[in-house]
């Protein structure tokens, strides 16, 4: 999927077709800069020019051409809020979740499995990995963590003694 969801639609905001985005970004700010976004729910996708952004609060409210009144914002209630991935701007260092999700993970030449889900536990992102042995949970440390090759969608890890024991 070339799309990134960056919020979702709470509900209409007033009468003229605002709607009230819960942002699943880190800066909602971010929704400030963009021209369009795409409204996607299930097999679903509608595309939109955004003609005005504010954050209040926390949260993102919208205003996009062709929704001009409550009962028209209504409609897209729990959609989510996904914009080209293009447009995501580069973190000076790290990663996106969505750019590790999927990635196959290694331990030398062994293959434990795929990356499915980044865990915030607030000491450190934990990563979820499920295999053939099952599910791994693999601490985000740089002594865990050796090498992230985005474009090749593989990660290479030093396990810490006594992980996959037990």
């Amino acid at each position: 999927m070339d799309k990134v969801l960056i919020g979702e639609v709470l509900r209409p905001h007033g009468l003229g077709g605002e709607m009230k985005i819960y942002p699943l970004t880190s800066s909602p700010e971010r929704f400030l800069k963009l021209e369009k976004v795409t409204l996607w729910r299930g097999e679903i996708s509608q595309h939109f020019q955004i003609i005005s952004a504010r954050v209040q609060a926390g949260l993102v409210f919208l205003i996009v051409e062709g929704i001009d009144n409550i009962d028209q914002a209504e409609k897209y209630r729990g959609w989510e809020v996904r914009i080209d991935r293009s447009e995501v701007p580069p973190l000076k260092e790290g990663w996106y979740y969505f750019e590790l999700e999927g990635m196959q993970v290694y331990e030398g030449d062994v293959l434990l499995g795929t990356l499915e889900q980044v865990l915030e536990t607030g000491a450190n992102d934990v990563y979820l990995v499920k295999g053939t042995k099952g599910e791994i949970c693999i601490p985000a440390l740089k002594s865990v963590v050796q090498q992230v090759d985005v474009p090749g969608r593989r990660m290479d890890v030093i396990l810490p003694p006594g992980l996959l024991e037990g």
